[in-house]
């Protein structure tokens, strides 16, 4: 979806029929200063769908940012100040800090396990376990913790999974019939050794080591040439993921990151006149 679209869809959703508490209140514009500030240690994600948000309920607005998407910022921190009609930017407020706590909220909660399979040459990738129309800023939110985007969607790469496999009757089917159709490069979903080895004899591009324990991953690990990229997935936690890194699974992806992350606690603040 078009960020542009996303966001008026979302303060329609908000203020269908306008602010009626504002408004009813009777007030002329109030120009002043807010300030968004950090009550947590994030990394910031959706600095875009924030600003925006604001401009289109305060087009006059004027906007400060202190830092950077992905970068680390520490509780109590001033992530950027903002000079307009205050009674404006309080209308827009709830859903400007909806997109960017969400949003930075999946940069800080992949940091994490980004940080936890540090020193290894493991990836961390997300999954398309997205909220629908967020994809792309999801997507973007995981880059600015550190970790990888896996397929967009699924026009842009090939994963062969178990119900591929199941209705064609096996992975050497599907992988046959793939390449007839298609010269992309192909993954294929496993989940025991037998499988394992019928898609090494295939020679595919990366198998994705579907719930598998570690003791299996080890004996996977072993068995696939390093010509074959190994993807490990499921019951990835932030606890799990340094021991399969160290396994020497080349990618662990972790839907997680997106479905699953905490929102990043942040504040708007504003500086009402006496």
């Amino acid at each position: 979806m078009i960020l542009s679209e996303l966001i008026k869809a979302a303060i329609k959703e908000d203020m269908p029929q306008g602010d009626v508490t504002t408004e009813s209140l009777g007030l002329l514009p109030q120009q002043g200063k807010a300030v968004l500030k950090a009550k947590e240690d994030l990394v910031l994600s959706g600095l875009l769908p924030f600003e925006n948000t604001m401009m289109i309920v305060e087009p006059s607005l004027k906007i400060k940012w202190n830092f950077e998407e992905g970068q680390s910022i520490l509780k109590g921190q001033n992530i950027c100040s903002l000079e307009g009609d205050l009674l404006q930017i309080l209308k827009a407020e709830r859903v400007a800090l909806n997109f960017l706590g969400h949003l930075s909220g999946i940069a800080t909660y992949t940091r994490r396990f980004v940080e936890a399979v540090k020193g290894t040459e493991t990836k961390i990738l997300d999954t398309r376990k997205t909220l629908p129309g967020f994809r792309d800023l999801e997507k973007k939110a995981v880059v600015h913790g550190g970790g990888v985007n896996h397929r967009m969607n699924l026009s842009t790469a090939i994963l062969i999974k178990d119900n591929h496999i199941a209705v064609m009757g096996g992975i050497t089917k599907a992988v046959h019939r793939v390449r007839e159709n298609s010269d992309l490069k192909i993954e294929v979903e496993v989940a025991n050794l037998e499988q394992i080895k019928e898609a090494i004899q295939l020679k595919v591009d990366r198998i994705l080591l579907d719930n598998m324990n570690n003791e299996l991953l080890t004996e996977a690990r072993k068995l696939i040439p390093k010509s074959i990229e190994t993807e490990a997935s499921g019951n990835m936690t932030l606890s799990r993921v340094s021991q399969v890194a160290a396994i020497g699974i080349d990618f662990i992806s972790v839907g997680a990151l997106t479905h699953s992350a905490p929102v990043a606690d942040v504040s708007l603040q504003f500086e009402w006149r006496k």
